[in-house]
Parts: structure tokens; C-alpha cells; sequence
């Protein structure tokens, strides 16, 4: 059960941190009202590195179907185990969503704008065009499991202590280069979790949950971390026979 608590515990403190950030960022009358996207990115970037040093050394520190998977296909964790990852993922997305909602309690009410409301749980495309928005969200994806697998890989060198650090980072570097057309939910959970969260809490002045929109997230990240680990498995594991 280390792997069902280990995720729903970090993928509870990811959604927390993550969501959190962008409430402080959107939500009117916070103290970091309109602080912008870098904030947005960085505090994403902390909140999957501390989740990953809080919990990542009892389940593997997944915390995204997307991760759980390509490490299935890239034969690091066990196909059999999926259902506790995605179990504790999702329930962790959801209670990290509510803990964000009484967090900034107040500030629900003092926001006028419905779409401010959304975003501060779910994503959203900056210009609404799926086939485009699939696109943004498979290569961020791609590029995710890409960097996970190499920076856990001992040919880097990396110390244990420093990868989810360097996770981190990997996280920051997506949002600034990449996340700007959807709003990089590179996660299935962190959005289908929170957005659940948003269509049942009685938040005054809500709008629609946008559920036209939500399938991308959900299936665009799947993909995308599928596609990254097998390349990884198949052109660039092989390398090592050159060393």
C-alpha cells in the first residue's frame, strides 16, 4: 500500500502547490495577483519537486497516469501495479483541488470572472483549436517523460538526493517554452481531478466546467508519455552499447 498512499499523498501536495500558484496568480485580491506565467511555471516546477521529495521514495513518485505509463512501456514499473497508481493519483488530485478551494476561500467570492475561477482548478487553450491543443499537450508530455527517464538514468550521474530537483526544473523548463497554448496539464489527474472538484463545489459564480475541452488533457498527455518512452526505450537507452 506504500504505492497507493506515496501517490495520493504527493499527488495531493502537486495539486495543492500547483493549483495554488495559478489561484494566487488569477484569483483577484491575493498578494500575488497578476504576477504572470513565470510564477505561474516556477511554482508548478517547486510543487512536483517537493512532492517528489515527500512521497517519491515510497511509490516512485509517478503522480500522472502519463509517467505511470511510459514507465510500464519502458519496463521500470510493473503493469500489474497500475491500478494503485492511478487510484491514489486521482484521489490525491481531488483532495488537493478541495484544499486549494478553502485555501483562498475568500477570494472566490471577490473574483467576478467565471474563466478565472476555472483556471484556478482545471486548464484551458489560450485559442480553443483541438487538433493544436492535442498537439502542445502530447510534445509537452513527450518531452516529460523524455527528461524523467534521463534524469533517473545512472548514466547521468545524477545523485538521488538531486533528481526530484532536478524534476523540478524539467517542469519549469516545459511551462516556460511550452505551456503558454493550453496551459500544460501534461497530467491527466492534475486536470480531470480538480476539474470534478470545480463542477461540485459550491463556488458563487462559477461557470461551465468546460467539459468539451477535457478529454484533451486526458488523452493528449497519455499519448505523449507513451511516444517519450518508447523512444527513450528504443533510441536512446541504446546508446549505452557506445560507452
Amino acid at each position: 500500500m506504500s504505492i497507493f498512499w506515496g501517490e495520493l499523498i504527493g499527488t495531493m501536495i502537486l495539486v495543492l502547490l500547483g493549483n495554488g500558484v495559478v489561484a494566487n496568480v488569477l484569483l483577484t485580491r491575493t498578494k500575488g495577483h497578476n504576477s504572470g506565467w513565470i510564477v505561474i511555471s516556477a511554482g508548478w516546477g517547486f510543487a512536483v519537486a517537493m512532492a517528489v521529495y515527500i512521497t517519491g521514495w515510497a511509490s516512485g513518485g509517478h503522480y500522472n497516469p502519463a509517467v505511470t505509463l511510459g514507465f510500464c512501456i519502458a519496463k521500470k514499473t510493473a503493469w500489474d501495479l497500475i491500478p494503485l497508481y492511478l487510484s491514489g493519483q486521482f484521489i490525491g488530485a481531488l483532495l488537493g483541488a478541495v484544499l486549494v478551494w478553502f485555501s483562498y476561500f475568500p477570494h472566490w467570492q471577490k473574483t467576478p470572472d467565471p474563466q478565472m475561477k476555472l483556471l484556478s482548478f482545471a486548464t484551458q487553450p489560450a485559442i480553443r483549436n483541438y487538433t493544436w491543443n492535442f498537439v502542445c499537450e502530447l510534445i509537452g508530455t513527450f518531452v516529460l517523460l523524455l527528461g524523467v527517464l534521463g534524469i533517473f538514468d545512472m548514466h547521468n550521474g545524477i545523485a538521488s538526493g538531486m533528481g526530484p530537483y532536478a524534476v523540478g526544473i524539467l517542469i519549469f523548463a516545459i511551462g516556460l517554452s511550452l505551456g503558454g497554448p493550453t496551459g500544460y496539464a501534461i497530467n491527466p489527474v492534475r486536470d480531470l481531478g480538480p476539474r470534478i472538484a470545480y463542477a461540485v463545489l459550491p463556488i458563487k459564480g462559477k461557470g461551465s466546467a468546460d467539459w468539451a475541452y477535457s478529454w484533451i488533457p486526458i488523452v493528449a498527455p497519455l499519448l505523449g508519455g507513451a511516444l517519450g518512452a518508447l523512444i527513450y526505450l528504443l533510441y536512446i537507452q541504446p546508446l549505452k552499447a557506445f560507452l
